[in-house]
């Protein structure tokens, strides 16, 4: 399952709350039984590949990363630049997270590849790297590691596939 969860009005909070965020995601592990197969975290979004035990868990997964991370947040995050809307106020929500998030059912090994790709070229999409390689919140060195990729992935002619993909 791949999954693009953003932040409420992409706040670039996530770099900062790593490790909270890390932490969310462990508590959703006792809960449930769950799969990191790949990932990358940038300051107001990221991408997941998650293999859930149970494919119908993965709503209440990121429920409860979500949950965990919003009630644990640090109060240092300053007012919001927005006001809460009456419906998030009523919810007793903290305006952290988008209430929606994609999600695409991976179909098969090369729907897993062109993913993939995707998760690890992401950083250098935003301008947070110059290269793949230099992003420490990703799981490409993981993959470099198995040989899925090479150190220096990420040329034009890696990429270029990735430019038609919209999973934001």
């Amino acid at each position: 399952m791949f999954l693009t969860i953003t932040t409420n009005n992409r706040r670039p909070i996530l770099i900062d709350n790593i490790e909270l965020l890390r932490e969310s995601f462990n508590r959703a592990k006792h809960s449930y039984k769950f799969d990191i197969y790949a990932s990358v975290i940038l300051p107001d979004h990221m991408h997941l590949i998650l293999i859930p035990e149970k494919i119908e868990e993965y709503p209440k997964i990121i429920f409860a990363i979500k949950y965990h991370f919003s009630r644990n947040v640090d109060g240092g995050l300053g007012n919001p630049p927005y006001a809460l809307s009456a419906s998030q106020t009523n919810k007793k929500e903290k305006g952290i997270w988008q209430r929606r998030y994609f999600e695409h059912t991976i179909r098969d090994e090369n729907d897993l590849s062109a993913h993939l790709d995707y998760v690890h070229y992401n950083p250098v999409k935003h301008g947070y790297a110059q290269n793949v390689k230099d992003w420490e919140y990703s799981s490409f060195n993981k993959f470099m590691e198995m040989k899925n990729y090479d150190l220096n992935w990420g040329s034009t002619d890696d990429i270029k596939h990735i430019e038609t993909m919209e999973c934001d």
